[in-house]
């Protein structure tokens, strides 16, 4: 379960607190709706079928999916379907490898989603052990899925315009600046990302 609007709000206001220009945004901006993802493998697996494609086409092959391996599409009928069939539906040979790498650390309990380490590095460690998910997708999972307070997905393109912009800075900061500026806004790093994206939608697109 992602965070709750009060915990966003709790937390953006204690960063802002100390962050007149964050404030500020807030103020022109209003507080962001929740992102809220359900926890666990078909959160995962919908990630990597809707990698580079268009909402409505991830729906579309989805939907095949569930048609051909029933709800959810489970693990153990994942890797049960032959590669003509999984094509069929629309999952490429690429999306196919990370499927059923996902599939196969369920299986056998080397990912298990349920018990992930508290540590937010070694959770992220360990999601980005399967193919096809990499740190981004990893934060993206701990932040909307499981409401994880304080991750920071530096690596994104509309925090980091959008941090550019109610920073007032000359230059969109590179993920690695970023990380360094939001230091001071840990523990509630994850709320100012949700109300990052938010800014970015109402204020710069």
């Amino acid at each position: 379960m992602g965070l709750s609007k009060e915990a966003i709000i709790k937390g953006v206001d204690a960063v802002a607190a100390t962050e007149s220009r964050l404030a500020a945004a807030i103020e022109a901006s209003g507080y962001p709706e929740p992102r809220i993802r359900p926890e666990g493998y078909e959160t995962l697996l919908r990630t990597i079928v809707g990698q580079q494609v268009s909402v409505a086409s991830a729906a579309a092959v989805w939907s095949k999916l569930e048609a051909r391996l029933g709800k959810g599409c489970t693990p153990d009928a994942l890797i049960a379907t032959e590669f003509d069939e999984l094509r069929a539906c629309g999952l490429s040979r690429q999306k196919q490898g990370y499927a059923r790498s996902l599939a196969e650390l369920v299986l056998t309990g080397a990912l298990d989603l349920q018990n992930l380490p508290q540590d937010d590095e070694e959770a992220i460690a360990l999601l980005t052990k399967v193919k096809g998910i990499g740190r981004w997708s990893a934060e993206i999972y701990l932040l909307f899925a499981q409401g994880r307070p304080d991750i920071w997905p530096a690596g994104d393109l509309a925090i980091q315009v959008g941090v550019g912009n109610f920073l007032g800075l000359d230059a969109r900061p590179t993920e690695q600046e970023l990380r360094d500026i939001a230091k001071p806004w840990s523990p509630h790093r994850g709320a100012v990302a949700i109300f990052t994206w938010h800014h970015y939608h109402v204020m710069v697109m």
